[in-house]
């Protein structure tokens, strides 16, 4: 499987880019900063230089041909105000969901986050950023990709235990990042994760039963 990540230097993708350079998949990184070039490569990942929010849709199909699938990893970033918010996390991912398609690429996966499902209004930078990734995954909802929206709650970097809790129902929590990069790799290989909303927290049920459980009853 060849996968292209966008937003190929963040935590969760690196993980990611290991999981699937060590069971043989080939990764294409999509970054910004050159300077980032040689970590993705170092994770077993070709880097591809583009700018989501400056470059255009036709440029970013270039860097998809072939791919088998594309994830949508990247953010703003913590640091960044309300502006940005919906210029990478909803606008870049529409983008990169528009040259998925250009260059047929079938399968599309996003990271969205807990609270995009009802987001609150305001004009708070976190208010903001849920309602860009809402209006994403709606985007991204209503495509023709065999897509996949997972929605982790809080992030932390304490090492992964191969499980979690996860649910099509809305619920909070912390989650390791370590353990959604194994959920990601895991999904990306089941067809049966096509057209669903996963809500992925702590939990102790091995990742791949509570796959076949969610995807299975649709519970």
């Amino acid at each position: 499987m060849r996968v292209a990540i966008a937003g190929g230097h963040g935590n969760i993708a690196l993980r990611l880019t290991r999981l699937l350079s060590e069971r043989g998949d080939e990764v294409v990184a999509l970054v910004r900063n050159p300077d980032h070039a040689e970590d993705v490569r170092a994770a077993g990942a070709e880097p591809a230089v583009h700018d989501l929010e400056q470059g255009s849709a036709e440029e970013l199909a270039g860097a998809l041909n072939g791919a088998d699938a594309a994830l949508f990893a990247a953010g703003a970033g913590p640091g960044s105000g309300a502006e940005r918010k919906w210029t990478m996390d909803r606008d870049g991912a529409i983008k990169l969901l528009e040259a998925a398609r250009s260059a047929g690429v079938p399968r599309y996966l996003i990271i969205s986050s807990v609270g995009a499902e009802s987001p609150p209004s305001g004009d708070e930078v976190f208010s903001v950023y849920l309602r860009a990734k809402g209006e994403a995954d709606q985007a991204v909802a209503a495509s023709d990709r065999a897509w996949t929206i997972v929605r982790p709650g809080g992030l932390t970097d304490e090492p992964g235990t191969g499980r979690a809790r996860l649910s099509v129902e809305p619920f909070r929590g912390r989650v390791a990042r370590d353990d959604v990069a194994a959920v990601l790799a895991a999904l990306l290989t089941r067809d049966d994760a096509a057209g669903k909303i996963l809500y992925v927290n702590g939990g102790e049920e091995p990742i791949e039963a509570g796959l076949d459980r969610v995807l299975g009853q649709g519970a």
